[in-house]
């Protein structure tokens, strides 16, 4: 399809000078964001997760609303955006409530990786390098050292909890390289992405989940949640690949999983163990060999 194909080209192409650093802003801002989404959502582990996602994709849309005029988009691209953003956020979620959320909020991350090593099966013209395939590796042995790491820390059914997080990974990861090959959309699109998803999310609560009453301090969190790492972070990373080049959007997006855990550790407490450290090391020096296999142009 032509859309596809100038998309891949200027995926190829790169950016301009200019261009790359106000792209490099927005993603820099959109990682930021991105960052605190795992503490928030440890923070609000009581509010059943569909109603979670969908108050704060419903909130993260409304920056949109008044562009409501530029929602209009083919129904594959509505159907690509709420696969990405409610499929990505309610897997997380999940993650985060079944299992050790420091350890889940890594396997998460391994989609820059995933990212890397799926971009030859969705986007024309690349292939994967030797450094590529060592990175991907290197990432999910980060991961697996971070699972069997706390295997005694938990008793029963404490490995199902990592599936969801590997879930997440693969969504975010596929939704970020499949917005190359659709027709172009205008970012304000995102909010009508957030909003479906939202209400479809609100949805399932009613028919799947207990009712329950939000506190005061809920509601702050929510709203947090939803206009930074569930809103506006979805705005700045699109405007991001629209404007730069993608490979080094993709260099700094691997500073999110670095950032997460130590600001989750943080929040939770919790001391840095051998395992943690050598699975972030092996994520984040993976991760950084990817992207120097793209800069190099392979």
């Amino acid at each position: 399809m032509a859309a596809g194909s100038s998309s891949q080209a200027a995926l190829a192409s790169g950016a301009s000078p200019a261009s790359a650093v106000g792209a490099n802003l927005y993603a820099a801002g959109a990682i930021a964001l991105w960052a605190t989404l795992a503490t928030l959502g440890v923070a609000l582990r009581h509010v059943p997760p569909f109603l979670l996602t969908g108050l704060a994709l419903v909130i993260g849309s409304v920056p949109a609303w008044p562009l409501v005029r530029q929602w209009r988009v083919p129904a594959a691209t509505l159907l690509l955006g709420v696969y990405g953003l409610f499929g990505f956020h309610f897997l997380l979620f999940i993650a985060l409530r079944h299992a050790p959320p420091v350890e889940a909020n890594l396997v998460n991350y391994l989609w820059p990786l995933l990212m890397v090593a799926m971009a030859p099966l969705f986007l024309a013209g690349m292939r994967l390098h030797w450094m590529h395939a060592v990175a991907a590796l290197a990432g999910f042995a980060g991961a697996a050292i971070a699972i069997l790491g706390n295997r005694g820390a938990e008793a029963g059914g404490w490995a199902w909890g990592y599936l969801p997080a590997v879930g997440s990974a693969f969504v975010w990861a596929s939704y970020s390289l499949l917005t190359r090959r659709v027709t172009p959309f205008p970012t304000a699109a995102i909010g009508l992405f957030g909003l479906v998803s939202g209400v479809l999310s609100l949805l399932s609560h009613w028919l799947l989940e207990p009712p329950v009453a939000l506190q005061a301090r809920d509601w702050a969190l929510i709203a947090a949640m939803g206009l930074g790492p569930l809103g506006a972070a979805f705005f700045l990373w699109d405007k991001a690949l629209k404007r730069g080049d993608p490979r080094q959007i993709g260099i700094l997006s691997y500073i999110t999983p670095l950032a997460s855990t130590m600001l989750l550790m943080v929040a939770s407490g919790k001391a840095l163990s051998w395992s943690i450290a050598l699975a972030a090391v092996l994520i984040v020096g993976g991760a950084f060999l990817g992207a120097r296999a793209r800069a190099a142009g392979h």
